[in-house]
C-alpha cells in the first residue's frame, strides 16, 4: 500500500430544522445567501484562528519524549476547518488525521456488522441489536459513543418481485446517530454528534444506484435552486418516506436526520443553570452509497444554515460522485467540508460520470458544467490485489490501509502480502453476507452506472 501524491446560532437549530421540514414557506423569510456565507466564513475563520494559535503555542516536551498534538488541541483542523491544509503532505497524511479517519471508518463498519440479512429473522433489514448495546455487540464497547437513534431509508424504486417481494415500501436500517460520551468528549475537545451510514446492500438500494440521471435537489423549499442537481437515486433514498413505519421508521431519512441532529446540537450547545454550553461538532461518515447520503445531509444542513451552530464534516470512504458542478460550487460556497478517502483503484469512486466528469476536456468541455463532479478534498490511497479484486472497494481494506501507513515505505514483493494478511485479520470476525453483498453491489454499479 502507498499513499498517492497528494458561535452560537442566533436561533434554535431545532426550530430551523422544523421550519425546513414544513411543506409551505408562507410568512417565512429565508436567510439570504450573502448572510449565510458571511456567518459561515466568520465561524470558520474564528475556529481555525484559535486552533492555529493552539497549534503554534510552544510546548515544553518531557525529557526523552516527543510531544505530538492532541486531538483536543487541533480538532477543528482535523475536522477540516481549513480544508486539511498541512495535514495532507507529499510524504503522507499526518498520523493524527489517519487515526481519526480510521476511527470513523470503524464506526461506519459497525453498520455492516449489525445489519440483519437473514430473511427468517424478525429483524430482517433492521439492526440485530437494540441501540443501547449495538456498539458493544459488534465489538466496539470502548468506541466512546452512545447511540441515540436508528435511521431508516426507503428508496422509491421498483425491484424485481422475486428479489424483494415482501419488502416493498419498507424502510431499511441505513445507519445510526450517536453522541460522544463525556469521557470521549474530553479527549476530542468537543461533543461530537455522529451520523454513520452503511453502503449498498439490498436490491432496492442497488436499483437506486442505477438511477444515475441528475435531478434538482430542491432541499430548501424557499430557494429551490434548480441548477443544483444530484443523482436521482441517492435523492430518492434520502427523501422518500417509509410507507410502513416498521421498526421505528418515522418519515423520510431526511426528516429523521434533521430532527435528531438538530435536537442533539441544541441539547449540547445550549447553556442552562445546570451546565454551560459545549463546543459541538457534527460528523457525517459513510461508505459507498452511505457517503453519498452523508454528503447530501451535509449540504442540506448547510443550505438551511444549521452549520452555523456547529461545524459539519463529511468523512467519505469509497464514495461515488453525488451531483453536478453547480452542486459542488454551492457546497463550496456554503463551506461544506468533505474528506474523500478514495482508493485510486476503486471503480466506485469514479462513478457515476465515468466518461463525463470534472476532468472532461477538449471538445466535450462545454458540457462539463452538467457533468457529475466530486466534492471536497481527496485523501488518496493506492492498493490493488489480483487475488481479491473486490477488496479495492471493501471498507475493511480502507480501514486497514489507514492503520498501516508504514507499509508505503517498505520495499520488496512482500508488501502486498503483508497488507492482505492484515486486511484478512480485520475481516475475519466480520459477517460474510454483508461483505459479499456490498462487494457484489459494487460490481453491479461498475457495470451499470455511466
Amino acid at each position: 500500500m502507498a499513499f498517492a501524491p497528494a458561535t452560537n446560532a442566533t436561533t434554535s437549530i431545532a426550530a430551523a430544522a422544523a421550519m425546513a421540514l414544513k411543506p409551505q414557506c408562507a410568512g417565512r423569510q429565508p436567510i439570504s445567501r450573502a448572510a449565510r456565507c458571511r456567518a459561515a466564513a466568520a465561524l470558520t475563520a474564528e475556529g481555525c484562528a484559535s486552533t492555529s494559535a493552539i497549534a503554534a503555542a510552544p510546548v515544553a516536551p518531557r525529557r526523552g519524549a516527543r510531544r505530538t498534538p492532541s486531538v483536543a488541541g487541533m480538532w477543528r483542523q482535523l475536522q477540516g476547518c481549513d480544508d486539511w491544509e498541512g495535514l495532507l503532505g507529499l510524504d503522507g497524511p499526518a498520523p493524527a488525521l489517519l487515526s481519526e479517519v480510521a476511527r470513523y471508518g470503524e464506526l461506519v463498519d459497525a453498520c455492516y456488522k449489525a445489519f440483519d440479512l437473514d430473511r427468517a429473522s424478525r429483524r430482517y433489514l433492521n439492526c440485530k441489536y437494540g441501540k443501547e448495546r449495538m456498539l458493544e455487540e459488534v465489538g466496539m464497547a470502548g468506541a466512546g459513543y452512545e447511540v441515540t437513534k436508528y435511521i431508516y431509508a426507503a428508496p422509491d424504486v421498483m425491484t424485481v418481485p422475486t428479489m424483494e417481494a415482501s419488502t416493498s415500501g419498507r424502510g431499511r436500517w441505513i445507519g445510526y446517530v450517536a453522541a460522544s460520551t463525556d469521557e470521549m468528549t474530553r479527549r476530542l475537545g468537543r461533543r461530537d454528534v455522529l451520523v454513520s451510514f452503511r453502503g449498498t446492500v439490498t436490491p432496492a438500494e442497488w436499483m437506486a444506484n442505477f438511477m444515475s440521471s441528475l435531478e434538482p435537489a430542491r432541499l430548501d423549499p424557499c430557494d429551490p435552486r434548480p441548477d443544483v442537481m444530484v443523482e436521482s437515486g441517492f435523492l430518492s433514498l434520502y427523501t422518500s418516506a417509509d410507507k410502513t413505519c416498521r421498526f421505528g421508521g418515522a418519515g423520510s431519512c431526511r426528516e429523521q436526520l434533521l430532527r435528531e441532529v438538530s435536537r442533539l446540537v441544541d441539547a449540547h450547545s445550549s447553556s442552562s443553570s445546570k451546565k454551560p454550553g459545549e463546543e459541538v461538532s457534527v460528523t457525517l461518515a459513510g461508505h459507498s452509497m452511505g457517503s453519498a447520503l452523508a454528503l447530501l445531509l451535509a449540504y442540506d444542513l448547510a443550505e438551511l444554515g444549521l452549520n452555523r451552530a456547529a461545524p459539519v464534516t463529511v468523512f467519505s470512504f469509497g464514495g461515488p460522485r453525488v451531483g453536478n458542478a453547480a452542486f459542488k460550487a454551492r457546497c463550496d460556497e456554503l463551506g461544506v467540508k468533505a474528506l474523500r478517502v478514495a482508493n485510486v483503484h476503486d471503480p466506485i469512486t469514479k462513478l457515476p460520470g465515468i466518461l463525463l466528469n470534472e476532468a472532461t476536456t477538449g471538445v466535450l468541455r462545454p458540457w462539463r458544467a452538467s457533468c457529475y463532479t466530486h466534492v471536497g478534498v481527496e485523501l488518496p490511497l493506492d492498493y490493488f490485489s489480483a487475488r481479491d479484486p473486490a477488496a479495492v472497494h471493501d471498507l475493511g481494506t480502507y480501514i486497514a490501509l489507514l492503520k498501516k501507513p508504514a507499509a508505503a515505505a517498505e520495499a520488496g514483493g512482500g508488501v502486498v502480502g503483508k497488507v492482505l494478511d492484515f486486511v484478512g485479520r480485520q475481516r475475519a470476525g466480520a459477517f460474510q453476507w454483508q461483505y459479499a453483498a456490498v462487494q457484489m453491489g459494487g460490481l453491479v454499479q461498475t457495470l451499470g452506472l455511466i
